[in-house]
């Protein structure tokens, strides 16, 4: 006699092996740091999945962000099927690359959570939802080492959603690097010195921003021997510097995640993931 082993549709709470379970998925071809960084803020009740997105002609163009953006609705798929509570999306740059526009986005975040019973969310638009919780208005974006059509789409989308951007510029704007082929050679990794020196001359560019933002997932070499740290880490520092909201995409999304699981994290990680705990 055969035994047919059948998994269950629906995860129980009981049946999770964590009270709060959280999916991330990122672009192809990219370590993603995280599950990593969100898991070392989360209380023990966190568990943390990964999937990759697979396109194995994948460059990182804004366009074939645009033709896989129905693979979003296969990962929210696989994590309500692995009993997740929530799940995120890493990557600042699908928001404006699927030319959805900013209500386009929310609907579509809107209709994958109710179809799969997943509250999902995307890092573009966590940034225009963190920014609005805090009644920002007026913001400047330090966009780091994002090409130009990349920030300049971030830019767009920020203001199609209200908000004031009082300037912008990535590291080859700021002057830290004489082209930006300098810039996409080095992968996302700087010195750390360059985390503060680039806030301060985006300020002083903007001096009346309500926040300073920075784009995508920057990594300074800011850590224990030189290890790269993402924005969420260096966030009380910066904001330390500027006396004003230092908000990143990745402290965005963790911020969105925390709110629909309605915990907060572990420790003190700035004003946005603080503003949980009112």
């Amino acid at each position: 006699m055969n035994t047919v082993l059948s998994m269950p549709q629906r995860w129980t709470p009981e049946q999770r092996l964590f009270p709060h379970q959280v999916g991330f998925t990122c672009p192809p071809f990219d370590f993603d740091a995280a599950p990593s960084d969100f898991l070392r803020i989360a209380p023990r009740s966190v568990g943390v999945h990964g999937w990759m997105l697979h396109d194995p002609d994948y460059s990182h163009g804004l366009d074939q962000r645009k033709r896989n953006f129905g693979m979003l609705e296969d990962f929210v798929h696989c994590m309500a099927r692995n009993g997740m509570t929530v799940a995120g999306q890493v990557g600042s740059n699908w928001v404006h690359a699927s030319g959805l526009g900013v209500a386009g986005i929310r609907q579509h975040c809107a209709e994958l959570s109710d179809r799969y019973e997943v509250k999902f969310n995307m890092a573009g638009y966590a940034m225009v939802e963190a920014l609005r919780a805090l009644n920002v208005e007026k913001v400047a974006l330090n966009a780091a080492y994002h090409w130009p059509d990349w920030w300049q789409g971030t830019v767009g989308f920020l203001k199609e959603a209200g908000f004031d951007v009082l300037w912008a510029g990535n590291f080859h704007d700021q002057g830290w690097f004489d082209s930006q082929e300098e810039v996409n050679a080095k992968r996302w990794i700087f010195e750390g010195d360059l985390a503060g020196k680039s806030f301060l001359y985006t300020a002083e560019q903007a001096p009346g921003a309500d926040a300073y933002l920075i784009n995508g997932m920057c990594n300074f070499r800011t850590g224990p021997g030189g290890l790269p740290e993402r924005p969420l880490h260096l966030t009380p520092k910066l904001e330390g510097l500027l006396g004003k909201p230092v908000i990143g995409h990745d402290t965005a999304l963790y911020w969105a995640l925390f709110r629909d699981l309605g915990i907060s994290p572990e420790g003190r990680h700035g004003m946005l993931l603080e503003s949980l705990d009112a």
